[in-house]
């Protein structure tokens, strides 16, 4: 039995070893010139490799050699605000540091005794999201819709909401082009968030091996932070990309494709990843020796591209089956300027009101209900001439809130003025604000809680929040627009 193995064959990234017979699957293999790969095949007479790196100085007849080791990355609060590849090294032109904590990038997600129920929300910023499709820490929500239907803007939102929340944040950057990451960073730059946000990069110029393990590495980053009782959200923007990065490896590699050419364990690949995210308990951390106060939590945010919003093809519906909840964009929305462009009728979050606050939780029931009504409603009138009364202040509410729920891009919500949204819609006198001058009258009032930065003054848990928001409410329809 020898633990090293010679070249017979080199082609697209993949190396065909003869020997290696201690080789274990998934193991990381070292050849000539410290180039790294990765056994993906364990075959009669040979082991296929997937390449790390170049495979340009690799020659037939050279020799590679077993580590006995999963391939590793590096963790830590080093990594906070730097930009790495999906092998861990620094990619941006700051000083490189030498991280001596490395951990494996495959690991078996916690068990059901070891997780805690999901009960913390985990605010995006996004009206639309944190009052009808709650978010908890710990939780799997799927990103889904059409390209060019602002998925990347919610996770960038969501990033961006994080400011002074104490949540680590990681963004793993997925067979995206290179112009589409540097407009990320600009933005993070811009709203001053690489101070708690670590960026993980296989672009569309890297190797399909690079793209496949990119996730892998960002989850293991994530659980570093949350198995010491933080908070951690993860973004992996995108797992369609992912699946095809996996499935070029697969047919390089001769295995039998199956449905829409993708491998049999397709579905592994993406549940292995995203059940690792999780809430988990105490008695978890005190098997790692962590004794603290506060579960740790890590919260993924997986996002799938979909063709023409057919969520019925292979990898949507696999993603689906695993998270506990969907936002999906529509594109006809996003094209008539509502934006975010959520369909409310097909997002969930199986977290539900369990990671709400209760005020918010009381105010926000019926509304997913009105919103989902007006837009059956809206497309049978079209049809129709003759509406009773009933249908049409149906329809001219609807039509108010869709307006009230509508958000630009990095302009963040806090909980207050969401509650203070949702007053609105539950007012009376909400009736009697015209369809024209609904977003001028949020953009005031909105403009006036910040400048007296109310925040400061009260809190979500104070009992009298409700009748200090009414009092402003009634202040601001009979005094400026009535």
């Amino acid at each position: 039995m020898n633990n090293f193995g010679i070249i017979n064959k080199i082609y697209d990234g993949i190396v065909e070893v003869n020997g290696l017979n201690l080789a274990k699957y998934g193991e990381m293999i070292v050849f000539e010139n410290n180039i790294k790969g990765i056994v993906f095949s364990l075959n009669k007479n040979n082991v296929n490799i997937v390449l790390l790196d170049n495979f340009e100085n690799l020659k037939q007849g050279q020799k590679c050699f077993c580590t006995n080791k999963i391939f590793e990355v590096p963790v830590g609060f080093e990594l906070i605000g730097r930009i790495i590849n999906s092998k861990g090294e620094f990619i941006d032109n700051k000083k490189n540091i030498f991280i001596n904590q490395k951990d494996i990038i495959e690991k078996i997600a916690p068990g059901v005794m070891e997780r805690d129920s999901v009960n913390d929300p985990l605010l995006t910023g996004i009206k639309s999201i944190d009052s009808m499709i709650p978010i908890g820490k710990g939780q799997r929500e799927l990103i889904i819709g059409d390209r060019q239907t602002g998925k990347t803007t919610i996770a960038i939102d969501t990033i961006i909401n994080q400011k002074n929340k104490n949540v680590i944040c990681i963004y793993v950057c997925i067979g995206q082009k290179i112009s589409s990451l540097i407009n990320v960073i600009n933005k993070f730059k811009k709203f001053d968030c690489l101070s708690y946000t670590i960026i993980v990069a296989a672009t569309a110029s890297d190797c399909a091996a690079e793209q496949y393990i990119a996730p892998y590495t960002g989850c293991t980053i994530g659980e570093y932070f949350r198995d010491l009782g933080k908070d951690c959200l993860i973004i992996y923007d995108d797992l369609t990309k992912h699946a095809w990065s996996y499935r070029q490896i697969s047919l390089l590699l001769k295995r039998p494709p199956g449905r829409e050419a993708y491998p049999g364990d397709v579905f592994y690949l993406h549940s292995r990843l995203l059940e690792r995210s999780s809430k988990v308990n105490k008695f978890f951390l005190e098997k790692k020796n962590i004794f603290n106060k506060n579960n740790g939590t890590l919260t993924a945010f997986p996002i799938i591209e979909t063709l023409e919003g057919d969520v019925t093809s292979f990898i949507p519906t696999n993603v689906i089956s695993i998270t506990d909840g969907q936002i999906f964009l529509d594109t006809n929305l996003f094209n008539s300027g509502i934006r975010p462009a959520i369909n409310v009728g097909l997002s969930v979050s199986r977290v539900g009101g369990s990671a709400q606050y209760k005020i918010v939780k009381k105010l926000s029931g019926d509304i997913r209900i009105m919103l989902a009504q007006y837009r059956e409603l809206e497309s049978f009138s079209k049809f129709s001439s003759d509406l009773d009364i009933e249908t049409k202040n149906q329809l001219y509410n609807g039509e108010k809130i869709t307006l009230l729920m509508k958000q630009k891009p990095n302009y963040n919500y806090s909980i207050i003025e969401l509650v203070l949204i949702l007053l609105i819609i539950k007012n009376v006198y909400f009736k009697k604000i015209p369809v024209k001058e609904i977003e001028f009258f949020e953009f005031n009032i909105i403009n006036y809680i910040r400048n007296m930065k109310i925040e400061k003054i009260i809190k979500i848990d104070n009992i009298n929040l409700e009748y200090y928001l009414i009092e402003i409410i009634n202040f601001f329809i009979f005094g400026s627009l009535l």
